[in-house]
């Protein structure tokens, strides 16, 4: 990343007005065109890479030499995108609610999932600060002892006549899907995904959703002339979310007006009708951070057993259309001898005409004529390879997919089960030991009936592979033909097979999604048997072996979403807003885009104890412009932090919000900020030009957080107060000489993508241009120019 001291002079010179020349900050590290212009962008957190998000919505990824590695087209607005925190996996959320997870090295396709039923308009995804500095996690003493037991999980079959890539995965894919799903289980992290109409969700590992709240319901605490009160948001709009890296605290900031709730006034009226503007949420999630180990735990178990079950549902998928497939082969063939045999005005069906040739009769002519004519021992050959054929794909299928999927889910089932026993531990976070062993019972009945299905086909294949060799014995003799190996066939199965299997499918009854409600026949010494064996701890249901395949699947993905659900309801119900600070009001229903920046850094001087270990405090950090003709305060910029530990300040009399309003300089007006690093903030500025001017020049400028006087602000005890204009007469004015600043010959537009681990810049011109700097100098350069 660094350049040479040359290279670096080259870049960071320009001529000055006299002719000398004059350093500038930021090393210009290339300009590039762009196809399109740009919306979204965001560096990946470990890689030298920038994912990018085009006006007509193709993702585009490029490493920092430009390189383009891959374009994908999700085929639906694109509204938001985030990287996993080891930059392994990018995010994208979609307009029409969906968040698709995507391989960084080829862009494939690894997840989509459907959490949300409106535009995901932002995304933020955060690792235990704990655990990047361990490199692991301190879990309790747990170890995933699947793979101890059971071979690998299996991957989903392919559905047949695709070729490769035609099911949306490549083999390349298939194994990016694995490593995916192996590598986001090493780490605990949470996936924060916030829609248009404020619904808030979070996943573990960005795929297992652990908890959701909806900032519209939020009853959010608020001190109102020396008493608690409750306040409501109404028609809010989430514009971005932060968790912070201890996974304690959510900041929220959102647009919305702020009203008390009525339930909370009784006959009084309600205040704060004119509270319309951009509201700061901080919400408690230290639920994460508490739970931590049990919430890994049971995620990891969980993921893995939704991963077996989509296993399951392609593998019966797959065996239903094979075998559809291949019966409508077999109909359509003897449908014909259907035909033949009203045609020549006989009052018979086909299986007795198959059986009066079986013993020995007369020929009659329609059997005759469909045997010699129609079907033919070429066509017989084939119809016995293509039923035959399906049959043992569906063996296969069942035994490298479907089995060792059940088997395994019944396994993770029971390691679920024992966590539920553990109530001291795993009660908090919701998980129901009945539901858990309801669902473990669901997951071996599920296993009876893949074996139970396995029987049926193996006796099926073998009745039509009978069949087949007396048909060919058939059709040999009554063409005369001499045959040195005459089929092998046995009448008894022949019969069985024209009386029951001719006209009915018993294969297709125990796959058919829609036939999953019909009930099997059992005959009344089983089902006595059945329930005998519950005295001897056999399945409390004694109607499983009643049901299809299809339907015991049902049952089981049934009980255990109910079971995972639990958990669900029981953490959502602990994120609490703990906190509400109104930010700014605005003139406008909803602003187009206002410069908002949100992130949390390690306080170094500060040290606090979590249990046997000690970490730094943190403190948030949150940036933004005032929209114009608000507060009357006009290009401003205001940094607020301690917000996060200030709830019940108010209470409590103290003084940990501390916040400072900055005026652009005279003649620019800021486009996007971003906070950068330690307490650094990197604003994006445009020159202001008369409307006869079609563009002009641009600034980009750094300011060091700490280096700034900031002011303590005094929470109002009034709920239709704004606490910035406190600050109203305490301005700090920029002035473009004393900051460190670069000019750039463009007109740019948001947004600005900058990466606080590279060190790196990029700024969109308006014209369809890409403009990558470098924002770290060299310090050991320096230090030697010093010399």
């Amino acid at each position: 990343m660094k350049l040479s001291r040359e290279k670096r002079k080259r870049h960071t010179s320009m001529e000055s007005d006299d002719g000398g020349q004059q350093v500038v900050p930021f090393q210009l590290q290339f300009d590039r065109p762009l196809p399109s212009q740009i919306k979204i962008a965001e560096w990946n957190p470990e890689k030298d890479l920038l994912a990018m998000v085009s006006e007509d919505s193709k993702v585009m990824l490029h490493r920092f030499n430009w390189q383009r590695l891959w374009t994908i087209s999700p085929g639906k607005s694109v509204t938001s995108i985030c990287w996993r925190p080891d930059g392994k996996a990018l995010a994208v959320g979609l307009e029409e609610g969906t968040v698709l997870l995507h391989d960084v090295e080829n862009g494939k396709l690894l997840r989509s999932l459907k959490f949300h039923t409106a535009a995901v308009v932002c995304l933020n995804w955060e690792e235990d600060l704990q655990s990047q500095k361990n490199g692991c996690d301190n879990n309790l003493s747990f170890e995933d002892r699947t793979p101890h037991f059971l071979p690998p999980a299996p991957r989903a079959p392919r559905m047949p006549g695709l070729v490769s890539g035609d099911a949306g995965f490549t083999d390349d894919g298939q194994d990016s899907f694995v490593e995916f799903s192996n590598s986001s289980h090493r780490r605990f992290n949470i996936l924060c995904s916030g829609d248009r109409d404020g619904t808030l969700l979070f996943s573990i590992f960005g795929i297992f959703p652990i908890g959701k709240i909806n900032i519209h319901l939020c009853k959010i605490p608020y001190m109102v002339e020396d008493r608690q009160t409750r306040c409501k948001l109404l028609n809010s709009s989430i514009a971005k979310v932060a968790l912070s890296k201890d996974l304690c605290h959510l900041t929220v900031t959102c647009y919305g007006e702020l009203v008390e709730d009525e339930t909370e006034l009784g006959d009084e009226q309600m205040v704060g009708h004119n509270m319309h503007g951009l509201h700061c949420l901080m919400l408690d999630t230290s639920i994460f951070q508490k739970r931590k180990n049990e919430l890994h735990q049971v995620a990891q178990q969980a993921s893995n057993i939704e991963e077996l079950n989509e296993v399951v549902r392609a593998s019966l998928s797959v065996m239903h259309k094979q075998w559809s497939d291949a019966m409508s082969t077999f109909h359509e063939k003897f449908n014909s001898l259907s035909n033949l045999i009203v045609g020549h005005g006989l009052d018979s069906s086909p299986q007795e005409e198959f059986l009066s040739l079986l013993g020995g009769a007369r020929t009659s002519p329609p059997v005759h004529q469909f045997l010699v004519n129609s079907l033919g021992e070429s066509g017989t050959k084939r119809l016995s390879k293509v039923v035959c054929g399906a049959g043992k794909e569906l063996q296969l299928v069942v035994l490298n997919h479907l089995q060792p999927a059940a088997e395994i889910i019944a396994f993770r089932m029971g390691e679920l089960r024992g966590l539920s026993r553990w109530r001291a531990r795993y009660r908090g976070i919701g998980l129901d030991e009945t539901l858990i062993d309801s669902a473990m019972e669901k997951a071996g009945m599920f296993l009876v009936q893949v074996d139970r299905f396995m029987r049926v086909l193996s006796s099926v294949v073998q009745l039509f592979s009978n069949f087949f060799s007396w048909l060919l014995k058939c059709i040999k003799l009554l063409m005369s033909e001499a045959s040195d190996q005459p089929p092998i066939y046995n009448s008894e199965l022949v019969i069985v097979f024209l009386k029951f299997l001719y006209d009915q499918d018993p294969v297709k009854q125990l796959l058919e999604a829609s036939e999953a409600d019909h009930c099997i026949e059992i005959d009344l010494e089983t089902t006595q048997r059945i329930k005998e064996l519950i005295q001897f701890g056999g399945f409390s249901d004694a109607k499983y072996l009643q049901r299809t395949l299809a339907k015991e699947f049902l049952q089981l993905e049934l009980s255990f979403k109910e079971a995972v659900g639990m958990p669900f309801s029981t953490i959502s119900k602990k994120i609490v807003c703990e906190d509400l600070l109104p930010l700014s009001p605005l003139t406008s229903a909803l602003p187009s885009h206002v410069p908002i920046s949100v992130s949390y850094y390690e306080d170094t001087s500060s040290i606090i104890s979590s249990g046997e270990s000690e970490r730094n405090l943190l403190i948030d950090y949150i940036s933004f412009q005032i929209p114009d003709e608000s507060l009357d305060i006009g290009n401003c910029i205001v940094i607020l932090r301690g917000l996060m530990n200030a709830p019940g300040s108010r209470s409590r009399g103290e003084n940990s919000l501390e916040a400072i309003l900055l005026c652009i300089p005279d003649g620019y007006y800021c486009v996007d900020l971003s906070l950068y690093k330690e307490s650094q903030i990197v604003l994006l500025l445009n020159e202001r030009r008369d409307a006869s001017e079609s563009s002009g020049d641009a600034c980009l400028m750094i300011l060091q957080a700490t280096e700034l006087a900031f002011s303590h602000i005094s929470r109002s005890s009034r709920l239709n107060d704004w606490e910035v204009l406190q600050l109203k007469d305490s301005v700090v004015r920029l002035e473009m000489a004393n900051e460190k600043a670069r000019s750039i010959p463009h007109s740019v537009v948001s947004p600005l993508a900058v990466s606080a681990s590279r060190g790196v810049a990029c700024v969109f011109a308006a014209k369809k241009r890409a403009i990558v700097y470098i924002l770290d100098e060299d310090e050991e350069e320096e230090a030697s120019d010093a010399e």
